[in-house]
């Protein structure tokens, strides 16, 4: 088998009891910036920020810590990506799309089809030199 494509995790979605909070503290603590919203400003679904965070509103979340809803995944080669994910036993397709995959302890993976060499610029970075 030939090597598999290069990816890195490109967001992590948590869901969040008050979506607010959650937004001024990775604004104001870690300067995390929002670059997407869906919903309104004031009443937001989900949103995602600068530097890989997505958060899901989820009002009936009880637990004291957010959830893991998924990890999304970009890569430069998705139809290989799939194509090995196929192979793996107790990996399933998710209802979202054929991007979506189960993993067998439940971790949900979106794989997303990067563009260009946005993945070997990506990896090229060294956030610790």
């Amino acid at each position: 088998m030939t090597a598999a494509p290069r990816s890195y995790v490109e967001h992590v979605a948590v869901r969040v009891k008050d979506i607010h909070w959650h937004v001024r503290f990775f604004r104001e603590v870690l300067g995390m910036t929002v670059r997407e919203i869906e919903g309104s400003a004031d009443a937001p679904r989900q949103l995602w920020t600068l530097g890989g965070m997505q958060l899901m509103s989820d009002p009936s979340f009880a637990g004291p810590e957010g959830r893991l809803a998924h990890l999304g995944v970009m890569t430069e080669d998705l139809e290989a990506v799939l194509e090995r994910a196929c192979a793996w036993d107790g990996v399933k397709a998710l209802p979202q799309g054929r991007n979506w995959l189960e993993l067998p302890d439940g971790l949900c993976v979106e794989v997303i089809q990067a563009k260009g060499d946005a993945v070997a610029r990506a990896l090229a970075i060294d956030p610790r030199k």
